[in-house]
């Protein structure tokens, strides 16, 4: 066993010690729970009994990685806006075009982010860059916290060192600094969290009031905000009597574009204007599309990037191409691409090139011929990328169920956090590694696991 099999494998003995047996600890836990205001729908929004734990040298190794590849990233994004084949090839809509095309008022392509990553035996690799504002930051600290206090983190600790993450204090310093970028000077800007109104509390929007609460605390005016309460006048953006110095953006383009005219919404005029400092910008939806990774992944594109991006990218990200009838370079060979994806099918995933949830994704392992023959038909027809398959890490994670421990499977993503190209922190997300429905999804906090 490695250092975290036999820390796990400590923590779930522990669990099964006569002093936690009867779950009294787990009451107490839901209990801070609620006051600390971590519930969704009367439900605590972890129903995890254990944290996640990383080696020093794995979240070193993962934040280095992080770094190279978002250095990578903000490199074919500058390349890309300079080239109009280059843009094309990201398929974007007119009107996601038009947005990225406005300039920020600062340099940076991305404020805040996240890859996802998965750890596998001491192999790491990344199958997404995500630049919507990062979800589990404020949950990540908070479980931190309390995790920390119950008693059997408490009886482990007596063996183990466990180092926190912190996340949200390197947020809000990263939303001033994009601010004064910006070329304002005042200390404490007005925030905004712009989200569409949910019909039903998500685990998302109940983050973004306790954000709400945090930046408050921090000294910042915040309210969390809908695109139909924007009104824009004298150079002002407001909600009612609340002036906007800083929008966090948390609504995806895409849905912006289907309910509203470019050309007249507050929103975009005001940040054509220059009026409001937005984070994350619209520029930065390009990082949004898979086929991202297909330039990221083209030697042709990259091969004068210096070499530490290069191998970051020959190291940890899949190769993906844009599904069309066209050859293309695969592990340095040309392929014919259509009948690549046929011959491969259990290497290979079919994946929405945006963010479309009516477009399903295809894992060519869980199909059979007849079956992934249609998916890549439809793939051909619609914007969709093939990507190499990545393992997906999964481990046992203890839950409470109806008052008795039990040990479910998960799927273990792991998600570092980059302010302005920095990793900063990371959390981990959960969900049931066997397909079926299950509550037991969600985030769990992340420590380090270091020795006494």
């Amino acid at each position: 066993m490695n250092q975290v099999d036999e820390a796990v494998a400590r923590y779930h003995k522990l669990l099964e010690t006569d002093p936690y047996r009867d779950l009294g600890w787990v009451e107490q836990l839901h209990q801070a729970m609620t006051a600390k205001q971590l519930v969704l729908s009367g439900k605590p929004v972890s129903a995890f009994l254990r944290p996640h734990f990383l080696t020093r040298r794995q979240y070193d190794s993962l934040a280095k990685g992080a770094e190279a590849l978002a250095a990578a990233v903000d490199r074919v994004r500058q390349m890309t806006i300079a080239t109009p084949a280059l843009i094309a090839r990201l398929d974007m809509l007119p009107g996601e075009r038009m947005l990225a095309e406005m300039n920020p008022g600062y340099k940076h392509f991305t404020i805040t982010s996240l890859l996802d990553s998965h750890i596998n035996n001491g192999s790491m690799r990344f199958s997404q860059f995500s630049a919507e504002s990062p979800t589990g930051l404020l949950y990540h600290d908070l479980l931190s916290d309390l995790f920390l206090d119950t008693a059997p983190v408490k009886d482990f600790r007596k063996r183990h060192k466990l180092t926190k993450i912190p996340s949200a204090k390197y947020l809000h310093a990263a939303l001033l600094k994009a601010f004064r970028d910006f070329g304002q000077k005042k200390k404490s800007p007005s925030i905004a969290i712009l989200e569409f109104k949910q019909p039903f509390e998500t685990l998302e929007s109940r983050e973004h009031m306790l954000l709400k609460e945090y930046l408050n605390a921090q000294g910042n005016a915040c309210e969390v905000v809908s695109p139909e309460q924007l009104d824009y006048r004298n150079g002002v953006l407001r909600k009612g009597d609340f002036a906007i110095d800083l929008i966090f953006r948390r609504l995806r383009t895409q849905e912006f574009l289907i309910r509203y005219d470019l050309t007249t919404h507050p929103l975009v005029r005001a940040y054509r204007d220059g009026a409001v400092c937005m984070v994350n910008s619209f520029r930065s939806d390009m990082a949004q599309r898979k086929a991202l990774l297909d330039l990221l992944t083209d030697e042709t594109v990259t091969g004068k990037f210096p070499a530490v991006e290069k191998k970051a990218i020959r190291s940890f990200v899949p190769t993906t191409r844009v599904m069309g009838e066209r050859k293309v370079t695969w592990d340095g060979a040309e392929v014919d691409l259509p009948e690549f994806v046929l011959r491969n099918r259990e290497r290979l995933v079919l994946r929405p090139n945006g963010e479309n949830a009516e477009l399903p994704e295809y894992e060519g392992a869980t199909m059979d011929d007849a079956q992934w023959d249609r998916a890549a038909k439809r793939a051909l027809r619609e914007r969709y990328v093939v990507q190499e398959r990545v393992p997906m890490a999964s481990a046992k994670f203890p839950i409470s169920v109806y008052g008795m421990l039990d040990f479910k499977e998960m799927r273990v993503d792991v998600h570092p956090h980059l302010c302005l190209g920095k990793a900063v922190s990371c959390s981990t997300w959960l969900t049931p590694a066997n397909s079926g429905f299950s509550t037991a999804i969600g985030v769990t906090p992340t420590y380090l696991l270091e020795g006494k």
